[in-house]
């Protein structure tokens, strides 16, 4: 993997009349620019990202009249788990364009330019922080890929903000003023989006996390019902029999015997 960030003037221009021998990212963060290849031409501007398959004809350039161009760039051979990711809508004969809201862009851009920069810095195994960092920013673009089925920003936001938070408070309000929605708005569109209401998620995920702590580590109910942010331990039981079918004690025990039949 090889990455970058240009920021180029009006007479910037590339061609490559056999292609590359890899995946060409290109993500726009200012400016515009022109791709074609031999189906056809594309204008991109701020938040489009573009990727090209080896052996593609194809130029670019800063787009006549922009006064420049400035885009993030990864060259890279794909690992075989990320094929999923690579399937783009086409736009332009071998040219796949997937525009971002803000948040994807932010966060496309954070995941491109740690790329880049692991190649600069002492880190040992700098090619997989690489690797991993593009790996990033192509799951946040699947996340606005309209062939994979796209997460609105305000629902990830929400999503990002729950798995990061399980001990604190979560209520409807709480993660309203997180999405910038009314309560009812976000109601419907995160059930739109995820399936389940907000208090649902909440409750899935933090009884998730409680299942893991009890078969990971030895900490007891009281401090694994904080950590899930319950204060009550007995009502943290309770919750926890209703989605598990076990309690807590019972769970625990389980999963030990299970571990020391294998």
């Amino acid at each position: 993997m090889i990455g970058g960030f240009f920021h180029e003037g009006p007479a910037y221009s590339a061609w490559r009349a056999s292609g590359t021998a890899d995946f060409l990212l290109i993500h726009t963060t200012a400016g515009a620019g022109r791709l074609g290849t031999a189906a056809g031409e594309l204008a991109v501007g701020p938040r489009d990202a573009v990727l090209l398959r080896p052996g593609i004809r194809h130029d670019y350039a800063t787009a006549a009249g922009a006064p420049m161009w400035e885009f993030a760039f990864a060259h890279f051979h794909p690992r075989a788990e990320w094929m999923p990711l690579l399937a783009w809508p086409d736009a332009a004969g071998g040219i796949g364009v997937i525009h971002s809201d803000a948040e994807a862009h932010r966060r496309v851009t954070g995941a491109l330019r740690r790329a880049a920069g692991v190649r600069y810095g002492s880190a040992v195994r700098t090619e997989l922080f690489g690797m991993n960092a593009l790996e990033e920013a192509l799951l946040w673009l699947d996340a606005q890929n309209p062939l994979a089925g796209r997460v609105d920003e305000r629902v990830a936001r929400v999503l990002e903000h729950v798995g990061a938070h399980l001990a604190d408070p979560l209520d409807l309000a709480t993660l309203s003023r997180v999405a910038h929605l009314s309560p009812s708005r976000l109601t419907h569109l995160f059930q739109d989006q995820v399936g389940i209401s907000p208090r649902r998620y909440v409750e899935r995920e933090r009884m998730l996390l409680a299942g893991q702590l009890l078969d990971l580590t030895n900490r007891s109910v009281t401090a694994i019902a904080g950590e899930v942010g319950c204060d009550d331990p007995l009502y943290f039981s309770q919750r926890f029999r209703r989605f598990a079918g076990l309690s807590p004690s019972a769970y625990r025990e389980r999963g030990r015997r299970d571990a020391s039949d294998r």
